[in-house]
């Protein structure tokens, strides 16, 4: 009796933990719950005979030094996970932020001007289309560094969306606006801060939004060309190298984590800086 009641209080406090947790974030269950399933199926495939990639739990015996030390720092290349993701971080936020600076104003440029659009929209149509490891051998073939080839890379990589996106932004402005931009005989200043870029800033951010998944996604098409350097991406491919496939899986995911941060961090700064009616 007395252990029926003990149990039947463990269960209730169980089940009032988990209802509470539900109730605080209640996005939180279902991803939890996918990850579980789809962690048991790579297990049970991983199992399987002549399965050639290492189960969830094979990655975590391999890879346990690099996940428990990090910030390990031991000269040359041979550095923890957390430098080298700071290292390639460092590349996408420079490339990044060229393609915002050069991929906004072209934009404005674009949706101001429609010789400007008709004369640069098959360029940008043809460029755009791309894949980023196509550009790795142009790159180093026109700048003959490594390392302002793998920001040409990412550059390239991430102007198009911003580019787009603002210019079509810029077209959608209300023609009642520019009406009233008329009658109050606005300045060219007056008009490009005060309509202009809170009239195009939701698709400015849809752009920039875009552009920093490619960014980070372009890192390790830039960094393969990289010999030698500290990075995620050659971190990658010198796992390959040396066939170690649990390290290329555990760096898959932490690409996959400082992406969704990344995407996180850029929602965030949009709730921040957009009015209200504009989210």
């Amino acid at each position: 009796m007395v252990t029926l009641q003990r149990r039947s209080r463990t269960n209730t406090g169980d089940n009032a933990w988990f209802s509470r947790l539900q109730k605080q974030y209640p996005g939180l269950i279902p991803p939890i719950i996918a990850i579980a399933i789809f962690l048991v199926l790579w297990q049970l495939f991983a199992w399987t005979p002549g399965a050639a990639l290492p189960g969830p739990i094979q990655v975590i015996q391999d890879t346990w030094i690099l996940i428990l030390y990090p910030f390990y720092d031991r000269g040359g290349t041979d550095k923890g996970l957390f430098w080298q993701i700071l290292a390639s971080l460092q590349r996408v936020a420079i490339g990044y932020s060229l393609a915002a600076i050069v991929g906004i104003s072209l934009g404005i440029v674009i949706g101001t001007s429609k010789v400007m659009s008709r004369a640069l929209d098959p360029m940008i149509q043809l460029f755009r289309t791309v894949p980023p490891l196509a550009w790795v051998p142009i790159s180093l073939a026109a700048l003959r560094q490594n390392e302002p080839a793998a920001l040409f890379v990412i550059f390239i990589t991430a102007i198009w969306p911003i580019l787009i996106n603002t210019a079509v932004g810029v077209k959608q402005i209300p023609q009642d606006y520019n009406n009233v931009a008329k009658v109050l005989q606005l300045s060219r200043r007056e008009y490009f801060f005060n309509i202009l870029i809170p009239a195009a800033l939701p698709y400015i951010f849809t752009g920039l939004r875009i552009a920093i998944g490619l960014a980070w996604l372009a890192i390790i098409a830039a960094e393969i060309i990289m010999s030698g350097i500290v990075g995620i991406g050659f971190f990658i491919w010198d796992a390959y190298q040396n066939n170690k496939v649990s390290e290329i899986i555990l760096a898959l995911v932490y690409i996959g984590v400082v992406g969704l941060i990344l995407d996180k961090l850029m929602v965030w700064v949009q709730s921040k800086i957009l009015p209200e009616e504009q989210k």
